[in-house]
């Protein structure tokens, strides 16, 4: 990221500042965020997955002013095809925020899709849905209290309440129809609306952060979807800001960061950010999750200015972790090999990403 607003800002910019023609912008737009393109009023875009033949491809479309169907390559992953057998369709979908759709697989079983974007199956969403919760979680001793942003389906809460140190849990979802459909196609993963700790806020997390007492939470877990479009703040320094001021001293940030294969930019973007406002530790992690593209996910893993944090090596192992929460069904991904070989970082990512060799 240059300066203190970050390229994602730099794209924005673009989109509102400039009269330019369609293949200007995409060379002045990192292809990672040509999805933005969607909220261009010229466009009037709608992006969405396709089912054809009986198959659901991440490919978006817009329709232009003469109301012609246009199709793109998936602008988060150019060049690039993703696709799974549907068995049949569950549930479509939209709420005044996104467009939902749940179907059935041949291999993966029922799968979540948000916008085009496929967000989770049940085969292999623990390879996300631990990371991102035990990662900070077992980085701390006892954590009390957490804040979870987006993770409607629930399944973030589903790993939180393995920790029973745990006595309060925010989550903030800006769309209930994602949580509503969660409940209904996926009871394993929003089992964690069940656990009497977890309030529900439903409505920008932005806002929601913007009231919330400095210091309040011991960790904070960032489940958002693509940093494009409306979630374009959710990548930037002043929500970053926002969240450092909710944690105590030594608190931690597990933020989704996406994929190393195909946004380094963005990667070095939000490391830059949250050197300069986290003043404790930054680290990259990743873990493998199949259905995801290029198959891997990255996270973020910040802690405050206090008591010093080794995400490294957890001090809270999950093996030792009380109270396991009665919904909870077994850890199928999450270990402490895997906590702590989540954080070796590739030669190639290290050289495009120089923020992480400091």
């Amino acid at each position: 990221m240059e300066g203190d607003v970050g390229r994602g800002l730099e794209c924005q910019k673009t989109m509102d500042g400039k009269a330019n023609n369609g293949n200007d912008l995409e060379k002045e737009m990192p292809s990672c965020c040509l999805k933005a393109r969607s909220s261009l009023p010229e466009l009037d875009a709608k992006w969405h997955s396709t089912v054809v033949s009986g198959w659901l491809s991440e490919s978006p479309s817009s329709t232009d002013k003469l109301g012609k169907q246009i199709y793109f390559n998936n602008p988060m992953w150019p060049g690039e095809a993703h696709s799974l057998k549907v068995e049949k369709i569950l549930f479509q979908g939209k709420s005044e925020y996104q467009e939902v759709l749940v179907f059935e697989s041949s291999a993966y079983g029922k799968v979540l899709v948000l916008d085009g974007i496929l967000q989770l199956t049940e085969k292999d969403e623990c390879a996300y849905q631990e990371m991102i919760t035990h990662l900070p979680l077992c980085s701390i001793p006892s954590p009390k209290t957490v804040l979870v942003v987006g993770g409607g389906d629930g399944a973030v809460l589903r790993e939180i309440s393995r920790h029973g140190s745990v006595q309060h849990i925010d989550i903030c979802e800006i769309d209930k129809l994602v949580i509503d459909v969660s409940k209904k196609f996926f009871p394993k993963l929003a089992t964690g609306f069940d656990d009497p700790r977890v309030h529900l806020h439903v409505g920008d997390a932005v806002e929601f952060l913007k009231d919330v007492p400095p210091g309040k939470y011991d960790a904070i877990i960032v489940d958002s979807s693509d940093p494009v479009g409306p979630a374009l703040e959710l990548v930037e320094k002043p929500f970053f800001e926002m969240i450092a001021q909710g944690l105590r001293p030594g608190g931690v940030l597990c933020n989704m960061a996406e994929s190393m294969w195909l946004h380094t930019h963005l990667i070095e973007d939000m490391i830059s950010i949250c050197k300069e406002i986290f003043r404790g530790s930054v680290h990259y992690a990743w873990t493998t999750v199949p259905t995801y593209p290029s198959g891997v996910i990255g996270f973020l893993l910040c802690s405050t200015e206090g008591p010093p944090v080794d995400f490294m090596n957890p001090v809270n192992p999950i093996e030792k972790v009380e109270g396991t929460g009665k919904h909870c069904t077994e850890l199928r991904f999450y270990n402490t090999e895997m906590h702590s070989a989540a954080f070796a970082i590739p030669t190639f990512l290290r050289r495009e990403v120089r923020s992480l060799c400091n």
